[in-house]
């Protein structure tokens, strides 16, 4: 629990803002791409937006409330209940803003008071913070523990003459307390579909007007039942292997060919995380504490080798099923459930100094892609 009153909750959030600020300068990168999806950046970073929305209402709401709890030993992040709490808070946000004074007067107020009285209004200040937590949570969306499916692309399969989404959504997992997003590439061979979107000669009807990015999977049939499969199988503990194959046994018309989740965290932060005395005795080092952190995440894929065909007997049919990779060769992929996996590390330049000084930084970083953040710049595989 970190309480308002104490420095490393400034810290904390500063250094979280630092961090996700520059997630989203490497994500813009033209360059940085997600196989069968195309450019990762307009796909992963509306999400990113999302994290920075709902940390700036949770700074707000440590002014009222007077206490913030993280998962310190382990992800680094706000445990569920503070997200649970944030999306309640946002149904009844209008509501409870007509109840407190506007802003200018509160102000008033607060001078009114110190005049008279000598000392802070506490009481006063309480209001203030509460309304300006109430008004944040409506100036941007916010990382719910369930962000709804959204069709971000569509092209057709030359080859297969089927419509092809890029389908994202979104979940923050409660037992591991870690923000997750994922992407979709799926194949649509519902008949309804393609008479709309796939012209006689294979190609993507240009006279269909998709307004993108469209709420839910785009065949408005099937939109509703895969809201509720995402919801269902976006936990932590489910593998990509595992979604995707029950993606494909749920849906006879729908052929996942890639799935990607990006997982989020661990989160370090010098003087208030505890899930690496190692890394946190080296990050004290650090000459500036707003530098003193460092973002992890991992890039999992999952994709189809290829595509049995349906076969139709006299009594049953077989409906068409993937068959997707796994590298079994390699353990850690298999244990994950994925054809491939990327580790990422992102870290200020003051951070990685005191990480390379200290003779560390190759068994610390190990396997991870690093990238280095000095001012707006990201400088990728120090």
């Amino acid at each position: 629990m970190l309480n308002a009153v104490d420095g490393p909750v400034a810290r904390y959030f500063q250094s979280v803002e630092a961090a996700l600020n520059g997630l989203a300068i490497y994500l813009s990168k033209p360059d940085l791409g997600v196989p069968g999806a195309g450019s990762a950046g307009p796909l992963l970073l509306p999400y990113i937006e999302r994290l920075k929305n709902s940390f700036a209402c949770w700074e707000n709401r440590i002014g009222f409330t007077e206490q913030f709890r993280i998962s310190r030993a382990e992800s680094g992040f706000p445990v569920f209940q503070n997200v649970l709490e944030l999306e309640n808070d946002r149904g009844t946000a209008e509501k409870r803003l007509a109840s407190i004074p506007e802003a200018g007067a509160l102000r008033s107020e607060m001078v009114d008071f110190i005049f008279r009285q000598k000392e802070l209004p506490e009481a006063l200040q309480s209001q203030m913070a509460e309304r300006l937590y109430l008004e944040q949570i409506g100036k941007g969306e916010i990382f719910s523990p369930f962000v709804l499916p959204e069709t971000v692309r569509v092209t057709v399969n030359s080859a297969t003459r089927r419509p092809y989404y890029v389908v994202t959504w979104a979940a923050f997992d409660g037992s591991n307390t870690l923000p997750m997003i994922y992407v979709a590439g799926i194949e649509d061979s519902a008949a309804n579909v393609a008479r709309l979107l796939v012209t006689g000669d294979g190609k993507l009807n240009d006279a269909v007007d998709i307004p993108l990015p469209v709420g839910g999977l785009l065949n408005p049939e099937l939109a509703a039942q895969f809201d509720d499969f995402a919801g269902k199988n976006s936990a932590y503990s489910l593998t990509p292997a595992t979604i995707a194959s029950n993606m494909d046994k749920d849906f006879a018309s729908l052929h996942p060919k890639h799935l990607h989740r990006m997982v989020l965290g661990p989160f370090y932060a010098a003087g208030v995380t505890e899930n690496s005395n190692r890394i946190q005795e080296i990050l004290t080092r650090v000459r500036k504490p707003e530098n003193a952190w460092l973002l992890t995440w991992t890039m999992q894929e999952i994709f189809s080798k290829k595509e049995r065909p349906e076969k139709r007997g006299i009594f049953s049919t077989t409906p068409a099923a993937e068959e997707f990779h796994i590298d079994t060769g390699d353990l850690e992929a298999a244990r994950m459930g994925v054809s491939s996996f990327e580790k990422h590390a992102l870290v200020p330049h003051d951070a990685y100094q005191a990480l390379y000084a200290s003779g560390e930084a190759a068994s610390i970083f190990g396997n991870y892609r690093v990238h280095v953040i000095s001012g707006n710049n990201v400088v990728s595989e120090v």
